[in-house]
C-alpha cells in the first residue's frame, strides 16, 4: 500500500510540472521517511549524491555531450542534410530519405533526440516545403528521424541503461549499431511506400553530377571519421566507452577549431550547454537512486517478479505488455525518466524469463522512439511543431505511418534477438 501511494505521489509531482529528478527525490524521500523514519532517510541522503555521481562510467555522459556540442559548433551538422540531399534528392521522396540519413548521421554525434529533431526541423522541413512536399509528410519524417539519436552510438540513453542495469556499456552501444541501421532503413522504406501510394506527397527533385555528389562529402567526412573512430575503438577493445568519449570530445574540439568557428563566446556557450545537460541527467540519477532505495527496502521488485511468474504467461505476451507500457510512458515522459523509473522493475522480470539484458536495453530504446512521436505528449512531435511552426496535429498525423512501421520492426527484433546481439558477441 505504501509503495502504491508513493508511486501515485511521484506521478502527481510529474503531472504538476516538478522536474523529473526532484520528483523522484521527493517521492523517494517521502517513502523512506514513512518506511524507516528520519534516521534512515538522513543516512541515505547523506551518501547518495556522492556515491551516484562518482561512478567512472558516468564520465562518458558529459564527454559525449561535449563532443556533440563541438561538432554542432563546427557546422558539420548543417552539412549533413545538404550532402544527403545531393545524393538522393532526385529520387521520389528523396528529401525525406535525406532527412532519415541525416538523422542517422546527427544521431551518431548527438545522442539527444530532441536536439536532432530541432536541427532537422530547421534544415530539412523548409527545403521539403519549398520543393512542394506535403507538410504533414515532411513533419512526420523529421519527427521520427530525430529519434535515431536515442539508438545510434554514442547514445546517452543506452549509456544510462547500462549504468542503471549494471550492463556492459560497450556491448550496449555496439548492440545499437545494427538496429540503428534497421530503423533508418525502416524510415526510408516507409517514405518510399508513402510516395508510391501518392506521388504528390513528395515531388522528384533535381539530379546532381558525380562530381557534385563527391564534393558534397567534403563537409561531412570529418564527422564520419570521428564516428567510425569512436565506435571502432570500443568494438575492437582498444578503449572503454569512457575513454572513447574523451577521445571523441577531443576530436570534435579539433574539428571545431579547424572550422574557424571556435571563438571564445561560442566555446563558452557550447561548454555551458554541456554542463546544463549533464547537471540535469545527474540530478535525475540522484533522484532515481533515492527512489530506488525505497523500492529495494520495501521489496517491490521481487514481488513484481514473483507475481508475474505466478501468472504463467507466455514470455512473448509479457514482452508485448512491457513494450506497450514503454510506448505509453514515452507519450508523457522523456527517455531518461522512463529508464530510471522502469529499468529497476522491468529488467529483473525480463531476465527471469531468460532474455539478454543487452537485447532488452536496445528494444527498450526502440520502443521509446515510438512514444516520442505519439499523442498526446510525444516530445519530438512538440519540438518539430515548435521549430517548424506547423500545427501539432499535422506532425502527429504525418508520424503515424512511421509508428506502425516501428511496431513491425520491434516485432522483428523480438523474434530475432541476434540482430542486436551478433555484433556485441564478436567484440574483442
Amino acid at each position: 500500500m505504501l509503495a502504491a501511494s508513493i508511486v501515485v505521489l511521484l506521478f502527481l509531482l510529474l503531472a504538476g510540472g516538478v522536474p523529473v529528478g526532484f520528483s523522484l527525490a521527493i517521492a523517494g524521500a517521502a517513502g523512506l521517511l514513512a518506511h524507516g523514519g528520519f534516521g534512515l532517510l538522513s543516512g541515505i541522503l547523506s551518501t547518495t549524491s556522492i556515491s551516484t555521481v562518482s561512478s567512472y562510467e558516468l564520465i562518458s555522459i558529459p564527454m559525449f555531450i561535449l563532443m556533440a556540442e563541438f561538432v554542432i559548433l563546427s557546422g558539420i551538422a548543417d552539412n549533413l542534410f545538404r550532402a544527403a540531399a545531393v545524393w538522393v534528392g532526385r529520387v521520389p521522396g528523396g528529401l525525406g530519405i535525406a532527412t532519415a540519413l541525416s538523422g542517422a548521421g546527427f544521431g551518431a554525434i548527438s545522442g539527444s533526440s530532441t536536439a536532432a529533431a530541432a536541427t532537422l526541423s530547421a534544415t530539412s522541413i523548409p527545403a521539403m516545403l519549398e520543393q512542394g512536399y506535403e507538410p504533414r509528410f515532411a513533419c512526420g519524417v523529421v519527427a521520427i528521424s530525430g529519434t535515431l539519436a536515442m539508438l545510434i552510438p554514442p547514445s546517452i540513453a543506452l549509456i544510462l541503461f547500462g549504468i542503471i542495469a549494471d550492463v556492459s556499456i560497450g556491448k550496449l552501444l555496439i548492440g545499437g549499431v545494427i538496429p540503428g541501421i534497421l530503423v533508418t532503413f525502416t524510415i526510408v522504406l516507409t517514405v518510399l511506400y508513402l510516395v508510391w501510394r501518392d506521388p504528390s506527397r513528395a515531388p522528384r527533385g533535381d539530379g546532381h553530377s558525380l562530381r557534385e555528389k563527391v564534393s558534397s562529402l567534403r563537409g561531412v567526412w570529418a564527422m564520419i571519421v570521428l564516428f567510425g573512430f569512436v565506435t571502432g575503438v570500443i568494438y575492437l577493445g582498444i578503449a572503454t566507452p569512457t575513454e572513447a568519449s574523451a577521445l571523441g570530445a577531443g576530436g570534435a574540439f579539433a574539428i571545431a577549431a579547424a572550422s574557424g568557428r571556435m571563438r571564445g563566446g561560442k566555446l563558452y556557450a557550447a561548454s555551458l550547454n554541456a554542463l546544463r545537460s549533464t547537471a540535469m541527467i545527474f540530478m535525475i540519477l540522484v533522484g532515481a537512486h533515492v527512489f530506488g532505495y525505497f523500492f529495494t527496502l520495501t521489496g517491490v521488485t521481487p514481488k513484481v517478479v514473483a507475481g508475474i511468474g505466478a501468472l504463467e504467461l507466455p514470455p512473448w505476451l509479457v514482452i508485448a505488455v512491457i513494450i506497450g507500457i514503454l510506448v505509453v510512458l514515452g507519450c508523457f515522459l522523456d527517455q531518461i525518466a522512463i529508464l530510471v523509473l522502469t529499468v529497476p522493475v522491468m529488467l529483473p522480470v525480463v531476465q527471469a524469463m531468460g532474455y539478454d539484458p543487452v537485447w532488452f536495453g536496445v528494444v527498450m530504446i526502440v520502443a521509446g522512439e515510438v512514444g516520442m512521436i505519439t499523442p498526446p505528449v510525444g516530445l519530438n512531435a512538440f519540438v518539430v511543431a515548435r521549430y517548424a511552426r506547423r500545427p501539432l496535429s499535422e506532425v502527429f498525423v504525418g508520424a503515424w505511418p512511421h509508428v506502425l512501421a516501428h511496431f513491425v520492426l520491434i516485432a522483428v527484433l523480438v523474434a530475432m534477438p541476434q540482430l542486436v546481439l551478433w555484433l556485441p558477441s564478436r567484440m574483442l
